[in-house]
This record gives C-alpha cells, sequence and structure tokens, in this order.
C-alpha cells in the first residue's frame, strides 16, 4: 500500500452478520468506537461477503465511526468497477492498493476539511483490514466474469446470454418496457477461413465484435451465440429504435477497415431483428429472430430483416 497524498486536491449478508453479532438494521449513528476495536469489527465484517461493491461500502460506513469523512471513491480499471460513496469534498487523501505486489485499485477518501497526521495514521491502519478481503472479491469477480465471457471476443458466452436474456424479458414484462434483439453473422465467413485460415478468422472475430461494442449504449449488450454469429441485447428498446442500431451496426462493420497481407478484407454483416411481443418466451423471441436473419441472407446478405 502506498502512502497517501494529500491535497486540498450492503444489503449486507444478514445471516453471517447477526451471527457474528452484528445487526443488519444500521442505525444512522454509531457508537464511536478506538481504532483497535474498529479494526476487530472490520477484520470480522469485511469476511461476510465477496461482493466488491458490499466490501467497500461496509467499510466506509464503518471507518466514519474513527475518522469523519464525506466520501469515498474506489476504481479498478482491470474489473471495470468505479464506485463513489458520499459527496464530493475539497480535501482528498489517496491511497494505491497492494497485496502481496497485487494491484488492488485505488482509494481516495474525501471531505471538506484537511486531513491531518493522526487521522491519516487511522486510515492506513484501517486499510489494512480492507486488503486481504478485497483481493478475495477481485478474485471471485474475475473468476465470475471469465466463467460468462467468450475468451475470444470478450462478449458475452452462451451462458451469459440465457441468464441475462430471460432476466430482461421477465423485467421488460413487469414494467411493461420494449425489448429488442438483433441476431447478426458475418458474411461468407467460411471463406474468410478456407481463404486466410482460422487465424485470421479470430482476428476478424475480434475486430467486428470490438466495432459492436463501439457502437452500441453502455446498457447494451453483445452475446457470442456461437461460430461468426452474435446477438445484441437491447433494452428498452422498441422495433424502430433497434431498426436503427442494426443499420448502424451494418453501415459500422462495412467501414472497418480489416486488412490481410496488406489488402484489405471487405467485410459485411446480415442481420435479424424481433421485438418481444405481449406473453411471448425467450425461445420465440430468438427463433423469430433467427428466421429474419436467414431471411436477410436468402434476400441476398449485407441487410437487416425485421421479424413480423
Amino acid at each position: 500500500m502506498v502512502p497517501p497524498t494529500q491535497s486540498n486536491t450492503i444489503d449486507f449478508d444478514a445471516a453471517k452478520l447477526q451471527r457474528l453479532g452484528f445487526s443488519g438494521n444500521r442505525q444512522p449513528k454509531l457508537r464511536p468506537l478506538s481504532l483497535a476495536e474498529l479494526r476487530r469489527q472490520l477484520n470480522l465484517q469485511l469476511q461476510t461477503s465477496l461482493e466488491v461493491e458490499r466490501i467497500v461500502s461496509l467499510f466506509f460506513s464503518e471507518v466514519q465511526r474513527l475518522v469523519a469523512l464525506d466520501a469515498l471513491a474506489y476504481q479498478h480499471q482491470s474489473s471495470d468497477l468505479r464506485l463513489e460513496y458520499g459527496s464530493r469534498s475539497s480535501h482528498s487523501a489517496g491511497y494505491r492498493l497492494t497485496h502481496e505486489g497485487e494491484y488492488l485499485g485505488e482509494l481516495i477518501f474525501r471531505r471538506n476539511q484537511r486531513f491531518d497526521e493522526q487521522e491519516l495514521n487511522q486510515l492506513e491502519s484501517l486499510l489494512a483490514t480492507l486488503l486481504f478481503p478485497l483481493r478475495n472479491a477481485l478474485l471471485y469477480r474475475a473468476a465470475i466474469q471469465s466463467a460468462l465471457r467468450d475468451p475470444l471476443t470478450d462478449t458475452g458466452n452462451r451462458i451469459a446470454m440465457e441468464q441475462t436474456l430471460q432476466r430482461e424479458v421477465d423485467l421488460a414484462r413487469r414494467n411493461l418496457q420494449p425489448l429488442s434483439v438483433l441476431m447478426l453473422d458475418i458474411d461468407h465467413f467460411k471463406r474468410i477461413n478456407d481463404e486466410y485460415g482460422h487465424g485470421t478468422g479470430d482476428e476478424v472475430l475480434k475486430a467486428v465484435a470490438n466495432t459492436l461494442k463501439a457502437r452500441l449504449r453502455n446498457v447494451d449488450m453483445v452475446f457470442r451465440f456461437g461460430g461468426e454469429e452474435f446477438l445484441v441485447l437491447l433494452s428498452g428498446t422498441c422495433r424502430e429504435a433497434a431498426a436503427l442500431v442494426g443499420e448502424r451496426l451494418r453501415l459500422g462493420i462495412l467501414e472497418l477497415q480489416y486488412l490481410v497481407q496488406g489488402h484489405p478484407l471487405d467485410l459485411s454483416i446480415s442481420l435479424g431483428c424481433a421485438t418481444l411481443l405481449p406473453a411471448e418466451s425467450v425461445e420465440s423471441l430468438l427463433r423469430r429472430a433467427d428466421n429474419a436473419l436467414y431471411v436477410a441472407k436468402r434476400e441476398g446478405r449485407n441487410r437487416l430483416s425485421m421479424a413480423g
């Protein structure tokens, strides 16, 4: 853990906490604790979860029993984590967190009053209780993400697609919101593999996946359906808006500049779009999108077809 730079610059697991003697219903104001007491308490409490968000939130809540804080920010870029609690303030103390040489992210304490030396020493002592639980939570998060990602294209895999799609369909039905999907594949992909080899085919898959992700909103999700096929999940998106997204993706692939042995390789995709119908099952939604994709390919490829 690197020393701080000072500048003028949880739904918790109730069962575990209760077994350890901590109430699941936290009071707005808790009695102050000594440094030693708080360290002992954090050593117990931070072991009750493997979710980074819960661990950091709990740490922020408990540390305020010893050192007054207005906010805490945590980020770990490779895990796509950026957490903020409280409100921005004028003074900060930042730490680069490591455990046995392993990088665990950046943590920043904030408040409107400057930190004194004693408070910084207390914060550093308390941070020591965070490192091991945080490391375990990051490892757990990485394992879960790895199990749900396609290793070649870094899109969601088939398992992630099935889990996410069912959840989003249920939410759309409950909230009476639209939901659409785009089923797409790369035109003449077998010819690319045959003429240039599977290594080039893999690179094309990665380039196409990156282009798709770059032209979608953060809330949209891309999954590798299989082979050269991808599924794009568009929550809160009606039929007309989904068609516009599909055209944007199609044009984005056409504009993709991919060179093989110094020569440009022409790439295009065909897409089938389906929008969730009342009381429709996930299987039916996917089948209609797949049928629309088949129509697009049959009619000449490099086009979008809308399911009826």
